[in-house]
């Protein structure tokens, strides 16, 4: 059954409207009758039948609520450096699969690609669409949020002090990152991974301030979009939920 993602509250009667009504008209062509799976901002969701449709409005009738639980029971957040080429959209569609609750693109110093303003917005509204998309494939509860690009600075400001931070580096460091989460525990946690070039050593310094572990992944160095999903799902096994 098909899941759409409300922007209000579930209530007994719906209306949906935008891009999730657009999809269900023009694209499945959904008619009278039809049944789906819908699911509130808070995560509550329910099966519901389409009672009308208008042009750009779908009607629903909530027929009976679902008890889901489909999000991990640890926050991953993931400071992604922006990589070259599309990387991004493969990384976004992934990770949001592996369950992180949010993806900062990080324009890194090291970064070949550099977006003006527009850009930036446009790119963040194409991430957030994909997204939303691997969040239904996946049936989530929930859509992780694309933030806007920003600097690791500014990443690093906004973290609160009780999520514990994981930097992966390609250098030669001591610590690798199973003993980093064995000694990491927590229910929070934010993982940096660099760009194609990696991470600058101003900003590997700069989480070392902040309290961060620099981790190693091993003897091997794995591509940017390689060692962030390598890194989500060492994190979710962990202490997590991929493996029950």
């Amino acid at each position: 059954m098909r899941r759409f993602f409300l922007s209000d509250k579930l209530t007994t009667d719906l209306i949906v409207t935008g891009g999730e009504a657009h999809h269900m008209l023009r694209v499945l062509r959904f008619a009278v009758g039809d049944q789906v799976v819908v699911v509130d901002p808070e995560g509550q969701a329910a099966v519901a039948k389409i009672t009308k449709t208008a042009d750009s409005e779908v009607f629903l009738s909530v027929e009976q609520k679902l008890e889901e639980e489909q999000e991990a029971p640890i926050t991953v957040r993931l400071a992604q450096g922006l990589p070259k080429s599309d990387k991004m959209d493969y990384i976004v569609q992934k990770a949001v699969e592996l369950g992180v609750s949010e993806i900062i693109p990080v324009a890194a110093d090291e970064s070949v690609v550099r977006y003006d303003a527009g850009k930036q917005q446009s790119r963040r509204d194409r991430w957030q669409k994909i997204a939303a998309e691997a969040a239904k494939q996946c049936r989530r509860t929930r859509v992780p949020v694309i933030a806007p690009v920003q600097d690791l600075a500014q990443v690093l400001s906004a973290t609160d002090h009780n999520t514990q931070i994981i930097v992966l580096y390609e250098g030669q460091v001591p610590l690798g990152l199973k003993k980093a989460l064995a000694e990491k525990t927590g229910s929070e946690y934010l993982l940096i991974i660099g760009p194609e070039g990696g991470l600058s050593s101003r900003e590997v310094k700069l989480s070392q301030e902040r309290g961060a572990s620099i981790v190693t992944m091993g003897p091997r160095i794995l591509r940017t979009e390689t060692a962030a999903l390598a890194a989500i799902t060492a994190v979710m096994y962990e202490h997590g939920d991929l493996g029950g």
